[in-house]
């Protein structure tokens, strides 16, 4: 079996595995308020960081630049959202849940 110190070694490094590939994911992307920029300044900070999280309201999107760079399970939409100065924006690389997905369906 193994001495304590054995099994709580183990444990705190299958944690550690379990964890970092979550964290890696959400420390990657930019969070950034829909009303806070202009649909240009948006939209410009979505092609120079590459992965953005654009927060509107109660939720928000995902986006990735280029658009081809939509995970596995996703699939590239358009998304609309208001920004600061209460106009209708439309952006074209959002990457959504796709529940159609192959990788989605167990």
């Amino acid at each position: 079996m193994g001495t304590p110190f054995n099994k709580a070694f183990g444990a705190g490094i299958l944690a550690a595995a379990l964890l970092l590939p979550s964290a890696a994911w959400s420390a990657g992307a930019l969070n950034v308020d829909a009303r806070a920029y202009t649909c240009s300044q948006i939209s410009q900070i979505i092609r120079q960081n590459k992965k953005v999280f654009v927060r509107s309201g109660f939720g928000g999107s995902s986006f990735r630049y280029p658009p081809a760079k939509c995970g596995l399970g996703y699939a590239r939409t358009t998304a609309n959202f208001r920004d600061k100065t209460g106009k209708q924006c439309a952006l074209d690389y959002a990457c959504t849940y796709d529940s159609g997905s192959f990788y989605n369906n167990p």
